[in-house]
């Protein structure tokens, strides 16, 4: 079978972002994103440049989907903390995160982005609250596949309400 030419920017920022979550930001080599797109090393380099550039293209292209979906569910703020957490489907992953903060420009990304969603959840004017929920979803997103009985969001909420 032959390699495809091209495939979209999407999917190879996708198979990054996947190699980043399963195995963390190491595992993403040349050879290893050619394998998981079907497309040649010598090709990822001449159209990202270096390992380092390809990374960052990555999780950039993965912030500025994270701002979308959030913009999109500034709607379901005003209607309360779970509808509008459970509306942020395209959060960012603990590894997209990790990554994400031994970046500046990025890490000033993630840091507007977590006030952003703070700002929003405190819509009712408690901003202690506010940030323990946002504490308790990202803690969700960390644990959820780790404990035998997941982490339930509206438990917590509950109790910190």
């Amino acid at each position: 079978m032959s390699r495809p030419r091209t495939i979209p920017d999407a999917d190879v920022f996708a198979a990054i972002l996947r190699l980043i979550a399963e195995e963390g930001e190491k595992a993403v080599a040349f050879s290893s994103v050619a394998r998981a797109t079907g497309l040649s090393a010598p090709s990822l380099v001449q159209r990202y440049g270096p390992l380092p550039d390809m990374i960052h293209a990555a999780l950039v292209h993965q912030w500025s989907q994270i701002e979308a979906t959030t913009a999109a569910a500034m709607a379901e703020a005003a209607k309360g903390p779970q509808p509008f957490l459970k509306a942020l489907t395209n959060a960012p992953t603990p590894a997209v995160l990790a990554a994400s903060l031994r970046d500046a420009a990025l890490r000033d990304r993630a840091r507007a982005w977590r006030q952003q969603v703070e700002a929003a959840l405190a819509g009712r004017g408690d901003k202690e609250a506010a940030a323990m929920v946002f504490a308790a979803w990202q803690g969700q997103a960390m644990w959820d596949g780790i404990s035998d009985k997941g982490f339930k969001m509206k438990d917590a909420i509950k109790r910190l309400a």
